[in-house]
This record gives C-alpha cells, sequence and structure tokens, in this order.
C-alpha cells in the first residue's frame, strides 16, 4: 500500500455486488462486475412506511475543466441532494466530480465515489483527503480493481497479466470509461453538469440510457465548448435540468403531487376582496399569527385588523387566541 495512505485506508473490504443491498442493482447491467473492493461503509437502505427500500441516488459527472457556471450549478444540485437523503455517486475526478462530492458533504449527505484506478491507488492523489472524508462521513470509496497485490483475485475488466513481469495490470485509458456503467448503474439518475463533444463523461450517459435510466443535462452557452455535450444530450432527448426540483420531482413524486395538490386548494380560496383573499389564504399556507401574516402580505396593522374582524363576523376565521387564527371548519 501506498505511504501517502492513512491507517484510514488500511482496511480494504470485499464484496459480490449481490451481498449489499446498495450494489445489488449492479447485476442488472452489462458486465456486472464480480467483486467490488471499498473502504468505508455502503449506503444503507431507509425505512419508509415501516418497511425498507434502498436509499434514492443520483449521479452528478461532468467536465474535468469545469466553469464557474458548472461549479456553481454542480454544487447546489449536490447540496439539495445531501440535504432530502440522497445518496450522490460520483468517480472522485477533477472537476465536477469532486464538487459534487464536496456539495453534499457540506450538506452532511452521504455520497459514494466510484474509480477507475487500483483501490489502494486513489487518483488524482491530491483528492485523498477528500477521499478520507468520504469515509469518515458514512460514504464509501468504491473499485473493481483489487491491490496490487491481490494475486488470487479474479481479473476485472481491461485488467491482465503482464507476461514479463507475471505481475497484474490496468489498461488505464479503458479502465475509466469501465468504471462509468458502475457509476450509472448505481444511480436512479444522472445529471451531466457540463461535457464537451467529446468527452468521457458522455459515455456514463450512454451507460444510463443503455440501463434505462433517467439522464438530466445542464443547458449551456452554445458557444462555450464545455456546453456542447449537454446541449447535444437535450437535442437527443435528455431532460434539461434547470433546479434541483427538476431532479427531486423524478425521484419524490408523491411529495410533489401533495404540494401541488395544497397549492392548488390554496389558490381556490377566495374572499370578498383582495385584502380577505390574502388572509385566507396566508393562514391556509399555515400562517395563523396575525403580525406574521400582516408582514407577509404587506398589511398595515389598522386593514389587518379590520379585515380580520369582517372574515370572523362571516364566519370564515376563528379566533385562536393571543392574535393567532386558523380557517372556520
Amino acid at each position: 500500500m501506498s505511504t501517502l495512505f492513512s491507517h484510514f485506508f488500511q482496511k480494504i473490504n470485499q464484496i459480490s455486488p449481490l451481498e449489499a443491498d446498495f450494489t445489488e442493482v449492479l447485476k442488472s447491467i452489462a458486465l456486472k462486475p464480480k467483486i467490488l473492493y471499498f473502504y468505508g461503509k455502503m449506503p444503507k437502505n431507509v425505512v419508509k412506511n415501516e418497511s425498507e427500500e434502498r436509499p434514492k441516488t443520483v449521479a452528478i459527472v461532468g467536465s474535468r475543466h469545469n466553469t464557474s457556471y458548472g461549479e456553481e450549478v454542480a454544487y447546489k444540485l449536490a447540496y439539495e441532494l445531501g440535504r432530502k437523503g440522497v445518496v450522490v455517486i460520483s468517480g472522485l475526478a477533477y472537476g465536477i466530480d469532486s464538487i459534487g462530492h464536496k456539495g453534499c458533504l457540506d450538506a452532511g449527505g452521504t455520497t459514494v465515489a466510484v474509480l477507475g484506478t487500483r483501490i489502494d491507488d486513489i487518483y488524482p492523489k491530491t483528492h485523498i483527503p477528500l477521499a478520507k472524508e468520504i469515509v469518515e462521513k458514512n460514504g464509501a470509496i468504491i473499485s473493481e480493481y483489487p491491490s496490487l497485490n491481490s494475486e488470487d483475485a479474479p481479473l476485472a475488466p481491461v485488467e491482465f497479466i503482464d507476461e514479463t513481469t507475471g505481475r497484474r495490470r490496468i489498461d488505464p485509458k479503458a479502465s475509466f470509461l469501465y468504471r462509468n456503467r458502475l457509476i450509472s448503474g448505481l444511480a436512479d439518475i444522472v445529471v451531466v453538469v457540463e461535457a464537451a463533444e467529446r468527452s468521457g463523461t458522455l459515455n456514463t450517459a450512454a451507460h444510463a440510457l443503455s440501463q434505462g435510466k433517467t439522464v438530466f443535462a445542464v443547458p449551456g452557452n452554445i458557444t462555450n465548448v464545455h456546453s456542447r455535450g449537454c446541449n447535444n444530450l437535450i437535442k437527443q432527448g435528455a431532460l434539461p435540468y434547470t433546479e434541483p426540483d427538476d431532479v427531486l420531482k423524478e425521484l419524490f413524486p408523491e411529495e410533489y403531487t401533495k404540494k401541488s395538490r395544497k397549492s392548488l386548494k390554496i389558490s381556490q380560496i377566495k374572499g370578498d376582496c383582495l385584502e380577505e383573499t390574502a388572509i385566507l389564504r396566508a393562514i391556509a399556507a399555515g400562517i395563523k399569527n396575525g403580525s406574521e401574516i400582516s408582514e407577509k402580505m404587506s398589511l398595515s396593522p389598522e386593514v389587518f385588523n379590520q379585515t380580520i374582524t369582517m372574515l370572523e363576523i362571516k364566519s370564515k376565521v376563528r379566533a385562536l387566541g393571543a392574535n393567532n387564527w386558523a380557517l372556520a371548519l
């Protein structure tokens, strides 16, 4: 093991993908891995409606040479996903990958990095501190390539025995492309933030589409080379990404359906004047305190008091005490 590694990376775990709930989804991808090697912990199932289910997962991928626009978009998405308990998957590379990991971590979320190198050869070396933080915060660093010293392990894709030295070797150009099928395979949704016209990131999107995964692409400036790949994906049918809710609606449709119904119900509430309508809708939205309603609706105390009194007389609201109000049943 490299001397660059701290004691934190000395325990290499290995499993068959079928042995963990989180990685079991890989059984359905083309060229499924035989063994996975990892540091840290595989994300656990979450309890929902008295049953367990795999956590929602989103892969955030993109250019190693991102723009400030790409950084802002990737970080905000990863942060919001982390807040929501969504596991963020990426490749620990320079650029968008590392930004995605950092955004999720900053939100207190869990993130998983899939390497294109051997498990004990984290690349790039400058991201070893980031890898350590991922593991410390209950995430995992995964590779299908064992330690160089694991002579008895089965050969992984593009791994071979060097006839001269008798040692295991990897084709580095191919290994990162093969790694991409695992990133998309572990994810429910793949979001491509920035990609040039011939970016390796598009390989991840291609794997995702072949695996039946939803693919989002971030629209970009048509004159920017780092956006051509994303813009082409959108032309080919990828969903345009404009805000975190685009992805969250796909992951949690039932929550957004409830919100839509509630918004529709509130929009149907009407009083006999604009002030009455504003107050009734504010109460329906959960604002109970009179002073807060006045501030939110930009009503003077005099107008609020006159209007709330009329609403009470009309039996449209009822007093809860201490200037708190509720809609009359």
